[in-house]
């Protein structure tokens, strides 16, 4: 009966821990259990620890119902991720290895002559400082090196990829090798206030002064009600995706040096002048042969550890509260 109800909080405590919102009993209640690996317990203390920094960074820039759903979403993965991590120690534990003491001496001395200058104290009063201890540091460095060597042992994917393979992906992702056509844009824009065939008239003036020599820049300066206005209407290089559908094609219509018809749309008339042109470009596949070479050799890394870590839970009992 007492382990029902202990069960029962504990589903409790990590569903409204998850959802980011105030546990019921404080402290009493976050301290509880939110895995067991084979007879291991993750606490929920431990990832808090794991989620700390980027929680403080998200509650800085969302809010509401999203900023709860994006804390429910890192909560639920790192816990996973200790599930995973507790997962390979026990694998190393099975398996008899041993990581010798004077290892974790020498990581630590590295650690204070790189990072701290030589300097033990200066060493000793961080990590004392971020709740430490030098043995709980050392256990946490210890687990980093499991977990880092466990995985390099086991997974081993190829040292190459076929030429076939590489040409395929490039030619499925080539849109992203691509830099898209694009026209260096200025613009004149004239609100129909007043009677609209008055500014109409204006604008069409405007465009005659153009195509007698006037600067555009400086007209655009002078009468544009466009916020590019002081930048003499410049909307420097755009492609087919920054204006909208009736401006873009007028606008990718011109000729380098070319003015545009008056355009009417909405409530406002417009004038563009394309001051060059930019060909689309599609970088050659020699030249990301070992960029998508590594990709692919990552993705394989990727799904060589997830299918090793499916089957060590497979072989386990996990269970998240």
């Amino acid at each position: 009966m007492f382990r029902v109800s202990f069960l029962r909080l504990a589903v409790f405590a990590l569903a409204v821990w998850i959802a980011g919102l105030p546990a019921v009993r404080g402290q009493d209640v976050l301290n509880g259990i939110a895995a067991v690996v084979n007879d291991q317990v993750i606490t929920f203390s431990q990832v808090r620890e794991l989620v700390g920094a980027k929680e403080q960074a998200v509650r800085q820039q969302l809010q509401g119902e999203v900023l709860v759903e994006k804390i429910k979403e890192i909560r639920l993965q790192a816990i996973n991720d200790l599930i995973d991590r507790q997962l390979i120690l026990q694998e190393f534990k099975k398996n008899n290895f041993q990581i010798p003491p004077y290892f974790l001496d020498e990581r630590v001395t590295t650690i204070v002559r790189e990072e701290f200058g030589g300097d033990r104290q200066a060493f000793v009063r961080t990590i004392e400082a971020q709740g430490y201890t030098i043995e709980r540091f050392k256990e946490m460095e210890k687990e980093k090196i499991i977990v880092q060597e466990m995985t390099r042992s086991v997974v081993k994917p190829s040292t190459s990829v076929p030429e076939s393979k590489i040409v395929a992906y490039y030619k499925e992702h080539v849109e992203e090798f691509s830099t898209d056509e694009e026209v260096k844009l200025r613009m004149i824009a004239i609100r129909k206030s007043g009677t609209s065939d008055t500014r109409r008239k204006m604008i069409e003036e405007i465009r005659q002064k153009i195509t007698d020599g006037a600067e555009f820049g400086d007209l655009a300066r002078m009468y544009s009600d466009h916020s590019t206005q002081e930048a003499s209407g410049d909307w420097g290089w755009i492609d087919r995706k920054k204006l909208n559908e009736s401006l873009t094609a007028a606008a990718f219509a011109l000729k380098p040096g070319q003015v545009s018809e008056v355009i009417e749309l909405g409530d406002t008339y417009y004038l563009l002048l394309v001051e060059a042109r930019k060909a689309r470009t599609v970088k050659p596949l020699k030249e990301l042969r070992d960029e998508i070479e590594k990709r692919l050799l990552q993705q394989e890394r990727q799904k060589l550890r997830q299918d090793w870590l499916l089957k060590l839970r497979k072989k386990a009992y996990v269970k998240m509260f």
